[in-house]
């Protein structure tokens, strides 16, 4: 039900996602990606579950194709399943189930894959492929909105639209960029709106302000907390004298 493309990007190091479907709110269980890890696209029978878990494995230095046969080997609804990932290296591994429903399948590349089901045609996949290839110059989250909005021209999912998100990580723990378009009768026009608007000077000068990690004094005090024994106790305490 879902057309994306996963992707890493050799010159800033940066990982993500970009999918849309004829589904409420896609971002929210498709798109996984971890900075200097990988990134996952899990669709046709969609289980957030695997794109948890291959980051774990990926971290751990599993290599892509390993990742996706340790998904695989004990999922007994495999067959229904459609994954492609990309690890910090830009390789990639892809699956489709011979039980998605067509047309659905993936094609694999150094450094990006795109995939999808009840697609029009593979058509829609080649479109995307191209028009990421041909944009090499381009900042990297537009270039995989760009290569989104390839597919979509190109036929996209046959029964319509509704959903689309754009995901991408780069050295932080937490998204660099995180725009989701939960349910509209055009998500990528949408979607294009909010990148547009999360390029402007106001947005990135916030950004900007955002540390790029947990002071060592915070990690030290609530590692400290945790190494506690009596923390319970201590908690309940402060908490009864806050009641009076």
């Amino acid at each position: 039900m879902t057309f994306s493309i996963v992707a890493w990007d050799s010159a800033t190091q940066m990982t993500g996602v970009a999918v849309a479907t004829k589904h409420l709110a896609v971002g929210a269980l498709v798109p996984h990606a971890k900075a200097t890890v990988g990134a996952i696209a899990t669709q046709g029978q969609t289980n957030p579950l695997l794109g948890i878990c291959s980051l774990q494995l990926l971290e751990h230095g599993v290599s892509a194709e390993d990742t996706l046969h340790l998904l695989l080997q004990d999922d007994l609804n495999c067959h229904q399943r459609q994954l492609h990932l990309v690890d910090r290296h830009g390789h990639t591994a892809a699956w489709t189930g011979e039980d998605c429903v067509g047309w659905a399948g993936h094609l694999t590349y150094p450094y990006f894959s795109v995939a999808g089901n009840m697609l029009l045609g593979e058509q829609v996949l080649v479109a995307m492929a191209d028009a990421y290839q041909a944009r090499a110059e381009m900042e990297f989250c537009d270039r995989l909105l760009h290569a989104l909005e390839a597919g979509e021209a190109a036929g996209g999912d046959k029964r319509g639209r509704q959903s689309a998100a754009l995901y991408v990580v780069h050295r932080d723990v937490y998204p660099y960029l995180d725009l989701r378009v939960d349910r509209h009768e055009n998500p990528l026009v949408e979607l294009r709106c909010l990148f547009e608007e999360s390029r402007q000077d106001y947005y990135q000068s916030f950004r900007q302000t955002m540390p790029p990690q947990c002071p060592r004094t915070m990690v030290s005090a609530i590692a400290k907390y945790l190494a506690t024994p009596t923390r319970e106790q201590g908690a309940g305490s402060r908490g009864r004298e806050l009641r009076g």
